[in-house]
């Protein structure tokens, strides 16, 4: 495992080769550093304490982990103990190698060849950088398998989460979600979970995804005049929203909440039109990258 902090100007980020993460990202002013992803609590966390994993080579479930494509039937096995589903792929739990590495900007890599409890074979860049005041989190897949398979791309970032904290992430559909933390059927959105404007997050359990999402959010944080934009590439056309709460977590102290931009939609492998996953051929690369951009709030 290897530690790299990287930073410029005002901006500095800390990244983990183990599991690709995002350990922290701190914006310096006025003589204190304002924590813009939850700060993991030392460098050996694991994805599930970090500010930010990635997920690769889709993100969250897939129903009875199984589907079929293209006349094949494919299936994987659980890769956490905790959850029955295999979850958010390889790359949370991997050992990433550094490809490049200065002052401002880092690449890691990695790749999955064997299959071991997944179809999917294949290798994948993340690289993170801080330039013109912004940090980048770029991630990309390229399908090394011997079959066309639908990919997607995703981030879990932890946002810290104020009594004031509120999120602004315009979307137009909502997923409810049934037994075994599975998308069941796409509904007008909650009122307490309309993000088309500004709004706290709710004091429940939320584990939802939001469909076409408008590329943009933003995140204020009155307490510390602090605004956070997030801007994604078009690739990036759906979120996913998490609350946690005390019967999931007993140690939650409504202290982060996650806004995860994803490329699809759970369990698109099982849905009509793949729920915008990006079927690849061998060989063939998906890309894309998100930025998130501080600025003082009046």
């Amino acid at each position: 495992m290897a530690i790299i902090d990287i930073g410029k100007g005002d901006l500095s980020a800390r990244i983990s080769t183990a599991g690709g993460l995002v350990l922290g990202l701190w914006w310096h002013r006025d003589g204190a550093s304002v924590p813009l992803l939850r700060p993991a609590p030392g460098d050996d966390a694991d994805a599930l304490a970090s500010g930010c994993y990635p997920l690769v080579p889709f993100g969250n479930r897939v129903r009875g982990n199984a589907f079929r494509f293209e006349g094949r039937d494919y299936r994987f096995q659980p890769n956490t103990d905790w959850d029955p589903h295999y979850l958010h792929g390889e790359g949370w739990q991997a050992d990433w190698s550094v490809l490049q590495h200065g002052a401002d900007a880092v690449t890691l890599s990695f790749a999955h060849l064997s299959g071991e409890g997944t179809p999917y074979r294949y290798e994948a860049q993340q690289r993170f950088a801080v330039n013109d005041g912004a940090f980048v989190l770029g991630l990309s897949v390229t399908n090394r398998g011997d079959a066309a398979l639908p990919f997607g791309l995703g981030w879990h970032p932890y946002f810290p989460m104020t009594p004031e904290t509120t999120l602004l992430a315009p979307a137009t559909r909502y997923w409810t979600e049934v037994e075994g933390w599975l998308p069941g059927e796409a509904v007008d959105i909650p009122e307490d979970v309309d993000f088309r404007s500004p709004r706290s997050l709710p004091h429940r359990w939320v584990n939802n995804g939001f469909e076409d999402w408008s590329g943009e959010a933003r995140i204020d944080w009155p307490e510390r005049a602090t605004r956070l934009s997030l801007s994604a590439d078009p690739l990036f056309r759906h979120a996913f929203v998490f609350v946690s709460d005390t019967v999931f977590d007993p140690a939650f102290q409504r202290d982060y909440f996650c806004f995860e931009p994803m490329s699809h939609l759970a369990d698109g492998q099982n849905m009509p039109g793949l729920g915008d996953l990006k079927v690849l051929r061998p060989g063939e690369t998906l890309s894309g990258s998100v930025r998130l951009t501080p600025a003082r709030l009046a």
